[in-house]
């Protein structure tokens, strides 16, 4: 029998409401229905507005990809985030996240891509030398700690092990734990003047790491003035006129947006590094494939890191099985009609990369980890149709093509000199709150090679 990777457990198909917000608190994920996996459309009911989770391809098409401004990102989910990230593009609307887009865009087109990579290439050396080796070595944390490294080389031109970047990411850390993504904002319809309810110390953490950025956007603004700026992202960023308006980024602004890049680009690349390497130790013939492509290739190299077949079939694979944004929560502007549904203006779109990346009526074995389906007819035709691990359309992840280098970099580097196991007794148990991660941690046993 085929063994399969850890998912949550579901809960029963009718709950009170009180008991879903319990439920939700806990972990987005085991908080749905069993029958999510194979419906083309779900309606929530509750006594303050109505939800309703698409899984049908040309529904999540045109909410995404053909009307995305008339389905709005939900203010609902965001109400917890917003102590960090301001008025970052991850939450904006309308003509400020166009604004947002046209500035932060050509920091990362794919020419740049090529010129970062030395950054990440450093990071990845440098997680090889931080790997420890023994019986027990929990991954996530370490996944965590590389991916910040990424970004802080990257945007700003200087590793995790930086006094101010040491200390955003060990703050950044403390943050999730408060677990500020549900507060009664997500489900009481408040007005703008009332409290949200946010624990006190996730606003005082939000507080200090905003002070930090802060701090390194001045720093660098300061370098731009006087010449001395790296050619980085943050400078590009900084630099970039809108082409509308000619205006650039205040420094508040880019706060907003450096705070959105550390929990994109930092947050979302641990959780899959992490998961893939746990997929890597739970299939050892994989690793020997992953393993061998590597010794193949020049890991310095961008043409060649960019040709890794193998370790972007694999990581891709733990983006479907482990998306690390579970779900998108859009806003109907208007009146639609699905699937013989009224939809009213104000109801809730969810769309659900978990669910439909494990949907039973389009994927074979939905639930088995085979990075060979990538190359099967069904693999193709849902990769174009339901395979959504950074969003689509005006509102696909900016960092998508970024991820997609240093995931497959990172993987490759470290499977080339280590090995790693699982550790028996303590499997992964998958859970959701900002990101997809692990209840109890990911532990691995890690050799030399």
């Amino acid at each position: 029998m085929t063994q399969l990777p850890p998912k949550p457990e579901v809960r029963e198909d009718r709950v009170s409401l009180w008991k879903y917000v319990r439920l939700f608190r806990k972990d987005i994920l085991s908080a749905q229905p069993r029958r999510l996996y194979g419906a083309w459309m779900a309606e929530f009911r509750t006594p303050f507005f109505r939800s309703y989770l698409v899984n049908q391809p040309d529904l999540v098409d045109l909410v995404l990809k053909q009307r995305p401004m008339d389905f709005p990102k939900s203010g609902r989910v965001s109400e917890g985030l917003r102590p960090l990230l301001g008025n970052s593009v991850f939450l904006t609307n309308g003509a400020q996240w166009l604004k947002q887009r046209r500035i932060i865009d050509p920091a990362f087109e794919g020419g740049r891509l090529r010129e970062t990579f030395p950054s990440m290439v450093a990071a990845a050396d440098a997680a090889v030398d931080r790997m420890p080796v023994g019986a027990d070595v929990e991954i996530e944390e370490l996944a965590s700690h590389a991916a910040a490294d990424v970004i802080f080389r990257t945007l700003f031109s200087i590793p995790i092990e930086h006094d101010t970047a040491r200390a955003v990411f060990h703050a950044f850390r403390d943050y999730q734990q408060s677990q500020p993504i549900l507060n009664l904002a997500a489900f009481l319809p408040l007005p703008r003047w009332m409290p949200r309810f946010i624990p006190g110390t996730a606003r005082a953490k939000a507080r200090h790491i905003r002070g930090l950025i802060a701090d390194l956007v001045a720093k660098r603004q300061n370098e731009i003035d006087a010449g001395t700026a790296p050619d980085d992202l943050a400078t590009k960023i900084m630099t970039t006129r809108d082409p509308e308006t000619g205006a650039l980024f205040s420094p508040a602004e880019m706060v907003d947006q450096v705070a959105i890049f550390f929990l994109a680009g930092h947050e979302t690349s641990a959780s899959s590094l992490g998961w893939a390497l746990y997929l890597a130790a739970l299939y050892p013939e994989w690793q020997d494939k992953l393993r061998a492509e590597a010794d193949k290739g020049d890991l310095g190299d961008f043409a060649k890191v960019a040709g890794l077949r193998i370790s972007r079939d694999v990581f891709r694979e733990t983006l479907r099985l482990y998306p690390p944004v579970p779900m998108m929560v859009r806003e109907a502007a208007c009146p639609e009609h699905f699937r013989k549904r009224d939809i009213r203006p104000g109801s809730q779109i969810v769309v659900s990369p978990w669910h439909l990346h494990r949907h039973t009526r389009l994927w074979d074995r939905p639930d088995e980890f085979d990075p060979a389906r990538w190359a099967t007819e069904n693999g193709r035709a849902c990769l174009r149709e339901a395979f959504i691990p950074f969003s689509a359309g005006k509102r696909v992840c900016i960092g998508a093509g970024f991820a997609m280098i240093e995931g497959p970099l990172l993987l490759s580097r470290l499977i080339a000199e280590f090995r790693f196991e699982t550790v028996q007794g303590k499997p992964p148990e998958p859970a959701a709150h900002l990101t997809v991660r692990s209840r109890n941690g990911i532990h691995l046993r890690v050799t030399r090679r």
